[in-house]
Order: structure tokens, then sequence, then C-alpha cells
């Protein structure tokens, strides 16, 4: 082709996927286009390459500009993964695993398998061994891409499945002592010639499933929820620019698991649809790694779990408000105090690179005091509020100060039909939802899909709500966690919870039924009262089982009589947590529940 008709084509091909045109698209459905033309993945892939081109989405933090992944490349790797994929008998709805740490390759491997209608399984990296096989045997999975590190889980177990290496998505068929993983030849999947024709005949629908993902809940067992392609991208597309302007060129540090709704929804997708640069840490978030790359990075994008900030405001933000006596003092007087927060906000900019416009907060509830600190402080958090198998937005806020509301998630999004069912007398009820981000269901568990969904298709949530006359959902527990006082009254345990962790040394709680009482378990920084107090460590820990029983004290005194706690007791280890870092409750004493769901306040 001539070069001049070439660059023709070339700028009409970009016209038709701008977001005018995108826009202008008229639905059976009534929904309106915002970023991409179908709700596909394929869709999805055309959108982005074709709009941005040779703009750099994906970088590993210093590995060099070699390794930089353009949004062309992305979509030409993903075609050239599902020619290779169909070329090796793969059909649609075949499933395949994705096993391994946040990567360019995980996120080409993913929109491979899904732009033929074939199913991903991503796997969090933080499961065991048992977990990872059990998942792969359950969801009947032909083949997994896998990186060395998750590897060693699974190679006792391969059998026959087909096995993709994640650090050059080669296909290996042989792994042996004399071809170990890491270095076993194969077929390199991205240098495959794209079939265009084959790909246009595979390309599927709307409501064909594109991922199951396991969830392991803070209750129980995991369960397969299944996503459709409509699920992930309506939801990614809907909220680019309600909750703030992202622009082509900001830059976004991904430090959370691809494997998770939420990052992979609001994290990846929602960005790369506009432009966005991801930068991947390459390694675990911890301070050593993470402090240089907010340096060198300067995000404007960041999500997080609660955990990370709330560790940051305790242990560099409350001993100056509470310990500080001058500064404390100042707090009090509303001018005067308003300059201290946005001072520290300021200082709290600074750590995370000057640049954030956008905070997420997501995974688990945000502790009230430390969202209370961001509020004042102007810092550009966002919370809200969702599900694995609402994929995951059903309410959120957006980063700039006037739309935060202490105590809310955020308002309800506009293509959800969110109701209270078995209301209380202050209008708390269990939240159902119904809309376009709602799974198909779980995974050949059928007696749990009659259980989820009413007779008029709401998905029941399992989480206790209340919505204001604004349309702003305020989440106030579980409804497997709610505990009946003794006169019938709703005991939820979160809100002690949050007043025991705001007391001074104490890392965490968990606040469970037993004998007819409530037990707080309360994990305490020995360490610090150690060094405080300077004590021994022995010594800390014989005040630890002294200073508990204060904790009861001062918390039963801002209670009212039927939710006080009846017994302290030190968490000697750190909680059994998800990988969304909420906490097992189910290990623990009281309530035996094995059949939660994964919920995600972000």
């Amino acid at each position: 082709m001539p070069d001049r008709k070439r660059k023709k084509e070339q700028k009409k091909e970009r016209k038709k996927y701008s977001y005018k045109e995108c826009r202008k698209i008229q639905r059976p459905d009534g929904l309106m286009m915002k970023t991409v033309r179908g709700y596909t993945f394929p869709d999805f892939i055309d959108a982005v390459s074709h709009r941005f081109g040779s703009r750099v989405c994906y970088k590993v933090f210093r590995t060099g500009q070699e390794n930089d992944t353009t949004f062309s490349q992305l979509g030409w790797h993903a075609y050239a993964i599902s020619s290779y994929l169909i070329s090796k008998g793969i059909e649609k709805g075949d499933r395949i695993a994705i096993f391994g740490e946040s990567c360019p390759g995980w996120m080409e491997m993913y929109l491979g398998i899904a732009s033929i209608g074939a199913i991903a399984v991503p796997i969090l990296p933080d499961f065991s061994a048992s977990e990872a096989m059990h998942i792969i045997a359950e969801s009947g999975a032909k083949g997994v891409c896998v990186n060395q590190k998750q590897f060693a889980k699974i190679s006792s177990q391969i059998g026959d499945l087909m096995l993709f290496r994640m650090e050059d998505l080669v296909h290996v068929p042989v792994v042996s002592d004399e071809y170990p993983f890491v270095t076993a030849p194969g077929f390199p999947m991205r240098n495959t010639k794209i079939n265009a024709a084959e790909l246009e005949k595979r390309k599927p629908a709307e409501d064909d499933v594109a991922s199951i993902i396991f969830t392991s809940g803070t209750t129980g067992a995991s369960k397969g929820v299944v996503l459709t392609h409509m699920n992930i991208l309506r939801g990614a597309d809907l909220a680019t620019d309600i909750y703030v302007r992202i622009k082509p060129g900001y830059r976004a540090l991904s430090i959370l698991p691809m494997s998770h709704v939420y990052e992979f929804t609001i994290g990846q997708i929602l960005p790369l649809m506009v432009g966005v640069e991801i930068t991947f840490l390459g390694r675990p978030p911890a301070v050593s790694v993470l402090l240089p790359a907010l340096s060198e990075v300067r995000p404007h994008v960041m999500l997080t779990v609660p955990l990370l900030i709330e560790k940051v405001y305790k242990a560099a933000v409350l001993p100056v408000l509470r310990d500080n006596k001058k500064i404390s003092s100042m707090l009090s007087k509303p001018i005067i105090g308003s300059f201290v927060y946005r001072t520290i906000g300021k200082k709290l900019m600074k750590t995370f690179g000057h640049n954030l416009v956008f905070f997420g907060i997501g995974g688990a509830p945000l502790d009230k005091d430390v969202e209370l600190f961001l509020h004042k402080a102007h810092f550009p958090y966002a919370i809200g509020y969702g599900l694995t198998e609402t994929s995951p937005l059903v309410a959120g806020c957006g980063s700039a100060h006037r739309r935060q509301h202490p105590g809310f998630v955020g308002e309800i999004v506009t293509d959800d039909d969110v109701i209270l069912l078995d209301k209380n007398s202050e209008g708390v009820g269990e939240i159902a939802v119904k809309g376009p981000n709602v799974m198909q269901g779980y995974y050949n568990r059928e007696d749990l899909n009659s259980e989820v969904f009413t007779e008029d298709g709401y998905f029941r949530t399992g989480d206790l709500g209340f919505i204001d006359e604004h349309n702003r959902l305020s989440i106030r527990g579980r409804v497997k966690t709610m505990i009946l006082g003794p006169g019938g009254e709703n005991i939820y345990p979160e809100l002690i919870e949050s007043l025991i962790n705001n007391q001074s040394f104490v890392e965490e709680s968990l606040v469970v039924p037993d004998n007819g009482g409530l037990v707080a378990l309360i994990k305490i920084d020995v360490n610090m009262m150690a060094e405080k107090m300077k004590i021994s460590a022995i010594e800390a820990h014989q005040e630890a089982l002294k200073y508990i029983k204060t904790i009861r004290s001062d918390v039963n005194s801002q209670l009212s009589s039927f939710s006080r706690i009846s017994e302290v007791k030190l968490q000697e280890e750190p909680f059994a947590r998800t990988p969304t870092q909420k906490i097992k409750r189910f290990l623990y004493p009281g309530k035996k529940d094995k059949e939660g769901k994964d919920n995600d306040d972000k």
C-alpha cells in the first residue's frame, strides 16, 4: 500500500475510534458508549491501539526503555497470542488459567485468551499450591500461563495442561531436568502471524464469558465468579470521566495483583481506555522499593488497599496529631486546625510524588478516622464499594474534596438499580444490586445462585447499607457478621473494631460473638510499646495484657449497653487475611460461616 494511502487509512481508523464517534453509537439497550465501540475485548484492543498507537502503556520499574510496551504492541501481541491459541485448537469457552504477579505479559495473555471467546481464569499470586491446583481443576482449564515464581507451586501436577511461560509468553511443550521451566525451549506466541479472518470469525459477543474469578472471601471457601465482557468493560467505560478526568500521558503506579477484579477493572482497563502510562513495581511493594518508585514515577493515579494508608497514618500522622501537645491544641481552633491538616496533607502528597489526582483505596473498609484525616487534609483519595460479583463498582466518590463525604462510600453508579432488603427502623438493610455489571452467577454452583439472587433478579451482596436522599451509600457491616443483642438489637462489630483500632499501639482487632457475649481479639504493636515506654519486649508483652483491659473499659464507655465488650484477648499473631487484606473472620471464635462473598470497599 502506498505511504499516502496507508496514512489516510490510519487517519480514518483513528477518527472511527475517537471519543466523539464512540459516543454517537446508538445501542438498543440505551447505554451510551464513551471510549469503545462495543463491550468486548477485541473492541477494547482496537480502540486503545488505534487511538494511542505509539504511546507507552506499560513499563516495569527500573528495567529500561527496551522493555516498555506501547498501545500498538499491546494489541499486536494480544492478537498474535489469540492466533497461536487458535492454531493449537483452543475453542470458544475453553478455560486457560493465569497465575503470576502483575506484568505486561499478564495482560497480553488475558487479552489473547478473551479475544477468541475463550475464558481466562486469573489466580491470585498469594494463593497456596493446593488452592491454585484446586482452581485449575475446578475450572477445567486446558492450560496455564505461569511465571517462574509461581510455577514451583504447581510443577508436580502439570499433567496434560498446556504450559505457557509468562516472562516471555512462550508455549513450553516439555519441562524436565534437562529442560527446566525457566529455560525450556518452546514457541514464542508473540511472533505468530496474525490470522485476521479467523479472529473476526471468533470475535466474542458482549454477553460471552470473559473470566471466571475464584474469590477467597472473609467467610470461607472460594467460589468461581462468572464475568462477561460486558460486566467488566461497561463498568470501566462508564467510570472513565465520572470520578476524575484522567488524560493521555498521565502516569499510574500499579502495586496490586491484576488477578483481583478491583485492580484489573479500575487499575488497568479503565486507565488504558484513556491513554494512561502504567508502571509495575516488578516486586512486592516493600517500603524500600515503593518510596523510590513514587519519587521516580511521580504517579497521577494509584490504587491501594486500606492497610497501606492506615499504616502510614498510624506511623507518621497519628503520633503528631495526638502526642504533640502544641499541634493537638491548634487542631481545636477551626481556622488554624484546617491550616495544620492542609500542611500535613501537602507533606503526604510530596511522599507520593506530588502529582496525585486520584488515590483509590479499595479491597476492604477504610478506617473512619483515617478517612476523616484524608478529607481534612484535602488528600485526593477516592473510595467506593463493590464486589467481585459486581465487576466491581456499585458506588463511588471522586477524588475532589467536594465529592468526598466521610461515612459514605459514594453515589450509586448510574447503571445500577440498588435496593435495600429487610430494612430496619434505621433504614439499614441488605444491599441488593441489578445492572450490567452483575455477574452471570457462580461457576457450577446452582445451589449458591438460587441463594444470592432474588426472584426478580437482584444480587444479594450480603452487606448492610443505608442510602441517603442524595443516593449516597453508607456501609454498615455484613449481614453474616451482624450480631443480635440480648433484646434483638443489631450490633455491627465493624463499628466497635473502629473504636478499638484508634487506640494507641493497636495494630488491628476483631470482635466476635462467643458464649453469649462479645469477645475482642486485639493485636498490639509490642515493639512500639517497648520503644515508647523504654522497656524490654518481654515487659511490653506483660504491659499489653494489662493495656487491652484498659482499652475494653475505654471503648465500652462509648458504646450502648447491649454492644459492650465482655472479654478481651491479646492476639499474638497477625490475623489471617484474604488477598485483599480483609480478615478471614470464619477462622476465629464466633459464627462459623463457609459461604461468604468477597466484598470490596473501595
